[in-house]
């Protein structure tokens, strides 16, 4: 897989104009005149760069790590350094948005460099984008209005760190209009919840669980086709649990069914679901109910 170090060599790459500064470029049409368009398809790539674009963008699929998205209208993308970037001919783009890449090295030194590596939609599948109302996006153009007239600006010693603190009000506002998007998508969150109920309910029925042990969250994200940090920030946000604590919930709650079979050893109701070690499974069920699998099944039977 071919790995760009460099945000020249890599818009060389994707036929996009060198940038003005060597580790940011801005390429914007908000208002006249239009984006220019990149190369018309690629393999799997990846850079040292960030990326955030607002994508008007009427067809096509776009593979970002995993997950291939289908764009029907424009999008407000975060892209990370070193994530996987695939598409093809059948992507096209509307001229309008803009796109910002710059090196991580253009952080280096700054509170910036840190914070951003808090947020996460950074590390969000390509389909998890966030969708702007028509306000949103023009408090987002506006911020962009700025970094434009400073990026295009002859460079003096307070250009970096005006463009720097520009592009942290830009993230603190997407950050604020993910928590709209979360608490808007309550029945996308309340369907992901159950599905994640299904996966866990099929590795059970068909044996999995026994066979090769608890999954990962990252493994139930990969079969839900979103990623890890998606699925713990949707489930924590609209549950107040987190992935981990909605995965013991689960196994407890088949352990409680199981437990009740009096031809079960509670080390064979630890095998079954999937825990390596009994005396493990003992004490997080002792943990969540307050006793241990074996008193559980004696009050069981005094009822």
């Amino acid at each position: 897989m071919q790995h760009f170090k460099t945000l020249s060599a890599y818009l060389d790459y994707i036929e996009l104009p060198r940038p003005e500064h060597p580790m940011l470029s801005l390429f914007s049409a908000t208002g006249e005149g239009s984006l220019p368009c990149p190369k018309e398809s690629s393999p799997p790539i990846t850079n040292d760069c960030y990326s955030i674009s607002l994508k008007k963008i009427v067809k096509g699929d776009l593979n970002y790590g995993r997950t291939k998205y289908d764009f029907t209208n424009g999008a407000l993308i975060f892209i990370a350094p070193r994530q996987v970037l695939q598409w093809d001919s059948s992507v096209v783009y509307e001229q309008k948005g803009f796109s910002i890449n710059f090196h991580e090295d253009f952080l280096k030194g700054t509170d910036l460099a840190h914070q951003i590596k808090k947020y996460g939609f950074f590390s969000y599948s390509v389909n998890e984008a966030l969708h702007l109302s028509p306000k949103e996006e023009r408090q987002i153009e506006l911020i962009v209005e700025n970094i434009e007239l400073e990026y295009h600006n002859n460079q003096d010693q307070f250009s970096k760190d005006i463009i720097i603190s520009q592009l942290g009000t830009l993230l603190k506002y997407a950050n604020r209009f993910y928590e709209r998007q979360f608490i808007n998508r309550k029945e996308l969150s309340n369907n992901l919840l159950e599905q994640f109920n299904q996966q866990l309910e099929s590795y059970f029925e068909t044996g999995q669980l026994e066979e090769n042990g608890i999954p990962s969250i990252e493994q139930i994200a990969d079969k839900l086709s979103v990623s890890q940090r998606y699925l713990s920030d949707t489930l924590k946000k609209e549950t107040g649990k987190t992935t981990t604590e909605h995965l013991h919930l689960y196994l407890i709650d088949e352990a409680k069914n199981i437990l009740l079979k009096p031809n079960k050893s509670v080390a064979e109701v630890a095998y079954e679901l999937g825990f390596e070690y009994p005396p493990y499974f003992s004490r997080l069920f002792k943990k969540k109910e307050g006793i241990s699998p074996t008193e559980y099944r004696e009050k069981f039977k005094l009822n």
